[in-house]
């Protein structure tokens, strides 16, 4: 049965979708069966895998709120065990549609049940917000994976996005926990990067990943060519340090 884990901040351009985008591909490169699912509206995540979100006929969204069988929308990527749901611009209006829905806290949960035993990991995207959408991963998943900028204002947000957590954790599911702390867009050469870091480990201790994914043009570039950074630039820092990731990742599985 697939360990299923939430890429989530509820603070915008923390690097959530590059992380889901190239660690999901790394793992798929390590041999495992992944499936990426993409529940944020803004489809990033989908374009950066080549996919033309406004020519889907079916995404995610129709499993959430038409009940369809997510084994019919599961698409294909260039990576032979490498799965996505896609993500349509429909799905801006699935908080609206969700609200009056009975279970609306679960319809994920419940679309996802048939599909897991066909995958080791599976990883959703989440907006980078607190609504229904984020709520209906955090009800399914195992783990909370949180991307943090080494920026200023890094850990601003961070105690909301906890207290949403420990809810969730007493009214959906019991079982939720944090899979680990990815500091992101990290530069060794300024101070800040380094004080950032630092002040990170000190609130989350060991849930901080060894791996930090490096301040690199060329992971903010691949997107727009609907690559992931193994195919556009397989011998970047970013490229490394995501592979590096996954290693890091699925040791600490053992």
């Amino acid at each position: 049965m697939a360990k299923i884990v939430a890429v989530f901040n509820q603070k915008g351009g923390v690097g959530k979708t590059t992380t889901n985008i190239n660690l999901t591909t790394a793992l798929s490169l390590e041999g495992y069966r992944v499936l990426v699912i993409d529940i944020d509206p803004q489809g990033n995540t989908s374009s950066g895998f080549g996919i033309e979100k406004n020519n889907l006929e079916k995404s995610v969204y129709n499993g959430i709120i038409h009940g369809d069988n997510f084994k019919e929308i599961i698409l294909t990527t260039s990576y032979e065990n490498l799965h996505i749901l896609p993500s349509h611009p429909d799905l801006a209006g699935a908080e609206i549609e969700l609200t009056n829905m009975p279970q609306r806290e679960l319809r994920l949960k419940n679309s996802i049940e048939n599909i897991k035993s066909f995958y080791d990991y599976i990883f959703i995207d989440c907006p980078p917000s607190l609504g229904l959408l984020t709520i209906n991963a955090l009800a399914v998943t195992n783990t909370v994976l949180i991307p943090i900028q080494c920026e200023f204002y890094a850990l601003e947000g961070v105690s909301q996005l906890m207290n949403t957590i420990s809810l969730v954790k007493q009214g959906l599911n019991p079982h939720l926990e944090i899979e680990g702390v990815l500091m992101t867009m990290f530069d060794s050469r300024t101070n800040l990067s380094n004080q950032v870091v630092d002040e990170v480990v000190d609130y989350f201790k060991e849930k901080v990943y060894d791996t930090m994914i490096p301040r690199n043009v060329r992971l903010a570039e691949a997107p727009s060519y609907g690559q992931t950074i193994f195919e556009y630039a397989s011998g970047s820092k970013g490229a490394k340090a995501y592979l590096a990731l996954s290693k890091e990742f699925v040791q600490r599985q053992e």
